[in-house]
């Protein structure tokens, strides 16, 4: 029989072997915890149940010195989309790796589903589904033969339910119509359709995700970003990783953000939004001069001015009020507007480089 494709790459389907509202944004930006001498402690047991991932202190360290992952403090919450974003290289499939049992911590504690790892890895893995750096099935199999193999496979799955659970799957991916094509005539988006359907063949309390939209186009991305909202609305947590800002933003509902291996910041979206840069006022103006003095008195700070623009931060004004004061005074304006900073700004303040915005 031939093998699996992309024999290198490890795709994960349910292994069976067995209190973030605000947000945290890391500390090590120049020293990790070795560096300080400070032990990790212990995953906090309040709120566990309401977390469906939390480690503490997770690090990596490869041979020849490599720290690949630098004391990660991770919070998932149940029943949210959580995007584990960072460039390519900044450990995030590392950390997935270690979630899931597949490579060994140098050093810290996590826990899923509540359940303290790695002792309780034959308990909680069967409640997890995963795909871990793409998937892996064999070509000239139908996609439906496929997830027969995936489901005897699992010690976990029940051979008398497996063609409801079967068509199930398919269909809850939107493949039902192609199940009975062979594998290797999938698109892209549709391989990754299958992959996520086979973790998905029991019920999973937790998907995880690595990269699910890497390498498609922006119709196989729309298909995979609706599955997983799809999926969370039904009551699963799904954790996913992504270089790509965008996808990030539309489909999850919490964020974590890596750096070289180190969590620089975690928590909602909006959260992590509100933490930015406050709102500046840029008003363009002939009379520069007499609008900077204005806003000055009319209390608004860091006020700034160059050329033919002014610059403030709002605060709790209101930016029609700041316009009338301005046209009321006889200040000529040509141009009014309130810049706000983008998560794309945040981010590159937290972690020094840009992300990919675009799929």
């Amino acid at each position: 029989m031939t093998e699996p494709t992309h024999r290198g790459r490890a795709g994960v389907a349910g292994l069976a072997v067995d209190a973030v509202d605000a947000v945290t944004v890391g500390t090590r930006a120049g020293a990790s915890r070795e560096d300080t001498g400070a032990p990790p402690p212990p995953p906090s047991t309040e709120g566990a149940g309401a977390h469906a991932v939390v480690t503490s202190g997770l690090t990596k360290r490869f041979r020849g010195g490599h720290v690949a992952v630098d004391g990660v403090d991770l919070a998932v919450p149940r029943g949210s989309v959580f995007g584990f974003l960072g460039p390519n290289g900044s450990g995030k499939t590392t950390t997935i790796r270690m979630l899931l049992g597949l490579v060994a911590p140098t050093s810290g504690t996590w826990s899923l589903l509540g359940t303290p790892m790695p002792a309780g890895l034959a308990r909680a893995l069967p409640r997890v589904g995963a795909v871990v750096e793409g998937p892996a099935f064999y070509p000239y199999l139908s996609g439906e033969a496929n997830l027969r193999r995936f489901d005897v496979a699992d010690p976990s799955a029940d051979a008398r339910t497996a063609r409801a659970r079967i068509g199930a799957a398919l269909e809850r991916v939107g493949l039902t119509a192609a199940a009975g094509r062979r594998y290797r005539t999938y698109s892209l988006g549709m391989r990754q359709r299958l992959a996520i359907a086979a973790a998905l063949l029991v019920s999973r309390e937790l998907l995880v995700l690595d990269e699910p939209t890497n390498g498609l186009d922006p119709q196989g991305t729309r298909e995979v970003r609706t599955l997983i909202r799809r999926i969370a609305e039904d009551g699963t947590t799904v954790f996913v990783s992504s270089h790509l800002l965008s996808e990030v933003e539309q489909m999850c509902t919490h964020v974590g953000v890596m750096r070289t291996g180190r969590l620089v910041a975690q928590g909602p979206i909006a959260a992590l939004r509100a933490s930015g840069d406050e709102p500046r006022l840029r008003v363009e103006t002939p009379d520069a001069g007499a609008a900077a003095a204005l806003l000055a008195r009319a209390g608004l700070g860091d006020v700034r001015a160059a050329d033919d623009e002014v610059t403030a931060v709002l605060g709790a004004r209101a930016p029609e009020d700041i316009c009338a004061l301005l046209v009321g005074e006889g200040v000529a304006v040509r141009g009014f507007g309130v810049e706000r900073p983008t998560l794309e700004d945040i981010f590159v303040g937290l972690t020094g480089e840009g992300f990919d915005v675009g799929a």
